[in-house]
């Protein structure tokens, strides 16, 4: 019960902080005009910009497949894609409850070890937070004359000075020396333990298999298939952002280099702790977007647009594979009472 009161805490206090954020971002703006300009977006964009996000996902669970290769477990490309959306959807609940949402879900589908899985996730999420500096990397030297120190000023130096601040404080040095020892004495206490009983526990067999999945990444049985479909979700997120221009009369003059950094904007919003990145993604966005000559109005209208295009298709994909995988469920389990009757 009280596990149960704390989530249902988390959640209301993320989601507070959310809108809280929304609020901040569409002070002094006309929402119901925001909303008239949506209604009047050319749909064949729309639509291109939603199929190039599908896409990605499907890209992106042929990836997870290829990180589960070297553990010797080849799961349906249909039974990856239903866990990656559903991960995508139970993040709208609580950010991060994705990742240990599709483990499960693939995990009870293809009945690979969750632990495994989870070590793949990890790795996933690397390459991915890499990817995001690429970007971000690539902007900066895009688009130097035009951004000016907007992003050192507003996202580097800050980011950058507290994890230094962090690392630096004495409650940084304690914490990573107490961590250090920590996992020292859990591998003696592991081992101690596995020795006493004659055989592996069951924490240590679940820490082996994650590190197995991790290992993943250096072992990969095809590699530049691996790369080519993590530069290729990308490639799919950015013609994503640059379609969506042209369903909008005030962002279709709007070009490559726009694009390019909207998408590490909105990588960053989607990133930040909240559901869906819900505020911060509409305040960088249309915030990146002024710098291009918009209003705030016009910013922030685009980003609504582009970031409910992505939660729409997240809860219809993810409310469709969570019905999938449940009559999948069903499906097995009479096959299977069927098999033990005869």
């Amino acid at each position: 019960m009280s596990s149960r009161l704390i989530s249902i805490a988390k959640f209301l206090v993320l989601l507070t902080i959310a809108l809280g954020l929304l609020v901040f971002a569409f002070k002094g703006i006309s929402v119901k005009k925001i909303f008239d300009e949506i209604f009047k977006a050319n749909i064949f964009w729309v639509l291109l910009s939603v199929l190039f996000s599908v896409i990605a996902i499907v890209s992106r669970a042929y990836r997870w497949n290829l990180l589960l290769e070297p553990l010797g477990y080849s799961p349906n490309l249909k039974n990856t894609t239903y866990a990656v959306s559903i991960g995508y959807f139970a993040n709208l609940a609580f950010p991060r409850l994705g990742e240990v949402t599709r483990c499960g879900t693939l995990s009870r589908a293809e009945a690979i070890p969750f632990s495994s899985l989870l070590g793949t996730v990890i790795v996933e999420r690397i390459v991915d937070v890499i990817s995001l500096l690429v970007c971000l990397l690539f902007t900066a030297i895009i688009e130097l004359k035009r951004l000016g120190n907007f992003l050192t000023k507003s996202i580097v130096d800050p980011l950058f000075g507290k994890i230094k601040n962090i690392i630096t404080s004495p409650i940084g040095i304690g914490a990573g020396v107490a961590f250090i020892i920590l996992v020292f004495v859990a591998v003696i206490y592991l081992k101690k333990k596995q020795r006493q009983e004659g055989k592996e526990s069951t924490i240590s067999h679940f820490i082996k298999e994650l590190i197995a999945g991790l290992r993943t990444i250096v072992s990969l049985e095809r590699p530049w298939l691996f790369i080519l479909h993590s530069v290729f979700i990308w490639v799919l997120y950015f013609l994503s952002a640059y379609v969506c221009f042209f369903a909008l009369p005030v962002t279709t003059h709007l070009g490559l280099s726009a694009a390019l950094f909207v998408l590490t904007l909105g990588g960053l919003g989607m990133s930040a702790p909240v559901q869906g990145g819900i505020g911060v993604y509409h305040l960088l966005v249309s915030q990146g977007l002024m710098l291009y000559g918009l209003s705030q109005q016009d910013g922030l209208t685009f980003a609504t647009l582009l970031h409910s295009l992505q939660i729409v298709m997240i809860i219809v994909l993810g409310s469709l594979s969570l019905l999938l995988v449940f009559f999948n469920a069903k499906a097995r389990r009479v096959r299977a009472t069927n098999d033990h009757t005869l």
